[in-house]
């Protein structure tokens, strides 16, 4: 059973970017401190554990942290707790916490296997197919660009925004649609658009209030603890055939 942190024992936040439109005005409310990490972590996993500890490290005093990232390609793995307590939404990636949770992100990739998500922090990190294949045609002329991209995209069948807001939907359609006319153009990929739920945000801000009871969508790392990899096989057991993380 998860133990339950200290009296008193300050909240803080540590997280993408990305879940600050959702997080951000309900922590600002109850005075919680926020520290939001760079999106270009999403693009290099490997240095994501060591830039997460140095803020870790950086706090002081014991601290219950609230860690706004799925295991993202590993980038969390071999992060340690120190004195803190950390609960981590159990998930591979960002796409289910957006969409409320890891059930619902199952269902969406068996119902549609093909997809390939993009969201803002994809488009600001220049992380995408469009941005990826203009980069590689730079560097390694068209011949070369062509044979790399089309080994990385060619399966998907899907590009679909996933937004946290019906307003932020608004304000990046215009470059998530770019990317899609791109994708359409060379691999015959639909565009679709969905606006995410709280609900798994929503237990991850009340969890500090209930650690004791906590469900399966998330894990808690005691004081002197790491992060491992298999603390997120969370289907283990379950039919998940034809299902894959695709970020």
């Amino acid at each position: 059973m998860p133990t339950a942190p200290r009296r008193n024992q300050t909240v803080v936040l540590l997280a993408c970017p990305v879940m600050r439109t959702l997080m951000g005005p309900r922590l600002a409310a109850a005075g919680i401190r926020q520290i939001y990490m760079d999106y270009g972590l999403h693009v290099r996993p490997k240095r994501m554990a060591a830039a997460l500890q140095a803020e870790l490290d950086g706090l002081s005093e014991p601290q219950t942290v609230l860690v706004g990232y799925g295991l993202c390609g590993n980038g969390l793995a071999g992060l340690k707790a120190g004195h803190h307590t950390l609960i981590i939404p159990r998930t591979d990636d960002c796409i289910a916490i957006l969409l409320g949770s890891c059930d619902a992100y199952v269902k969406a990739q068996r119902e549609s296997p093909g997809t390939y998500y993009l969201t803002r922090g994809w488009l600001e990190s220049e992380d995408e197919p469009l941005s990826q294949y203009l980069g590689y045609v730079e560097r390694f002329g068209t011949e070369s660009a062509d044979h790399v991209i089309d080994a990385m995209y060619a399966r998907y069948t899907v590009v679909c925004f996933i937004a946290t807001t019906a307003a932020e939907l608004k304000e990046c359609r215009g470059r998530a649609r770019e990317i899609a006319d791109f994708c359409a153009h060379r691999w015959g990929m639909r565009y679709e658009e969905r606006v995410g739920t709280g609900a798994y945000i929503g237990k991850l801000l009340d969890a500090p209030q209930n650690i004791a009871a906590l469900g399966n969508d998330l894990l808690v790392v005691p004081p002197g603890g790491t992060v491992e990899t298999d603390m997120f096989a969370r289907y283990q057991g379950r039919e998940t055939a034809g299902v894959e993380a695709d970020l």
